[in-house]
């Protein structure tokens, strides 16, 4: 499991200070390229010319957090074939003994003409 913080800032909220739905996407975004690592991000881009990009993603929002809250995002990953790794995360407040979000996003491995590629062995990570 890797952990991963980010603030909760005003623009990230709604009229009422609680994160907008769809802010979770962005910090569970973060999170992931931080699990992976930004350099061999880069590097599978520039140099292997291929990418994740997001299959499907199932989020349950249990309760909401809110701006000036700082976020623990835990991240699993397991691979489901040879094109698709699963990443099981959750979004914590401090001190709350449930997760105010949970996710299952599927990445798929793209070339940069948007065809299928085997994932690569990534180092460093466990993928």
């Amino acid at each position: 499991m890797k952990y991963y913080k980010v603030r909760v800032f005003y623009e990230d909220t709604d009229h009422s200070g609680v994160v907008y739905h769809s802010n979770y996407l962005k910090f569970f975004e973060r999170a992931r390229e931080d699990y992976i690592g930004y350099q061999k991000l880069l590097d599978m881009w520039n140099i292997q010319n291929i990418g994740f990009a997001v299959y499907k993603a199932n989020l349950s929002y249990h309760e909401g957090a809110e701006f000036g809250d700082v976020l623990e995002i835990r991240s699993t990953a397991a691979m489901e074939g040879d094109y698709r790794v699963n990443f099981h995360q959750e979004a914590w407040r401090e001190g709350s003994r449930k997760p105010a979000v949970t996710a299952d996003i599927q990445l798929v491995c793209l070339s940069r003409d948007k065809k299928l590629q085997v994932i690569p062995k990534l180092e460093k990570i466990n993928l």
